[in-house]
């Protein structure tokens, strides 16, 4: 049985026949100021403000919009599947440019290191198209390459570990979390199966304060709880796919998470207070 029964979750913001629409967003992310940015699958960057009221067109690609992530400063990093390459939102300017130069096939998830002036970046290839599934760009110039050159299938979300040296990388189409150490001199090292048999298609994944890895599946509309040295358990499902949808990416918020929905039109709140 789940953790949490499908009562803890409920619609944050339905766009459905809102203008913009909220069509079928893959990405999900938290801002600073507590609002949820989504993008959605003709390129839009929307804002969703803190109390679900009402939805806002930051920016726009022309593109497919995957997943999504904040720096310090509030600039927004954004993977488009159809220009093959991430943009970045200038929060100051309100402008969206692409950021990186060609190469990668399919980028899927970025991941910030400010620290070391670093974007990593997920490339999901293609079904089938087994090969390095990380980049990494500077974060001053938009310019990089493979960073990891170990054989991925189907790399899609990712983050980083509290301390900053390693990316965790599921891998969509051998259901597997992986975990992938930055070596002391910033190369990569050997990758490693943090969890496997997260049935069926596991897609995204966050990191808790706390330690616990959430790991959200396309199919079924699953999320996985992976506590620090425990097993996966299903932490929530939805068999009917309505109000948690094919759930893309997870974004945490206090005791609060948030699923994008590629199946459908809207973003999910799960309340976690009492776990």
């Amino acid at each position: 049985m789940p953790v949490l029964p499908m009562s803890a979750a409920r619609v944050f913001f339905d766009g459905t026949f809102t203008d913009p629409r909220v069509a079928h967003p893959e990405g999900v992310a938290v801002h600073s100021d507590g609002s949820i940015w989504c993008g959605n699958e003709i390129g839009q960057l929307l804002r969703i403000p803190a109390d679900g009221s009402r939805v806002e067109l930051m920016a726009e690609t022309g593109g497919f919009l995957l997943g999504i992530a904040f720096d310090l400063a509030g600039n927004c990093y954004a993977c488009d599947l159809r220009h093959k390459a991430v943009f970045r939102y200038d929060a100051g300017s309100g402008a969206m440019e692409r950021f990186t130069e060609p190469g990668i096939l399919v980028p899927n998830f970025p991941v910030l290191d400010e620290a070391n002036s670093h974007l990593y970046v997920s490339d999901s290839r293609g079904n089938g198209n087994i090969g390095p599934g990380i980049y990494r760009y500077d974060l001053a110039t938009g310019k990089g390459g493979v960073w990891c050159d170990a054989d991925f299938d189907f790399a899609n979300g990712m983050c980083m570990d509290a301390e900053g040296r390693g990316l965790y990388v599921v891998q969509s189409d051998v259901q597997l979390l992986s975990y992938v150490p930055i070596e002391a001199d910033g190369r990569a090292g050997e990758p490693r199966a943090i969890a496997e048999n997260l049935d069926n298609v596991p897609d995204g994944v966050a990191l808790a304060p706390d330690g616990t890895l959430y790991v959200s599946c396309y199919e079924p509309s699953r999320i996985y709880r992976l506590k620090p040295g425990g097993a996966p358990e299903i932490f929530i499902e939805d068999p009917h796919a309505t109000t948690m949808a094919h759930p893309t990416n997870v974004a945490l918020k206090g005791n609060r998470m948030y699923t994008a929905n590629l199946g459908r039109w809207h973003i999910t709140e799960i309340d976690l207070e009492g776990l």
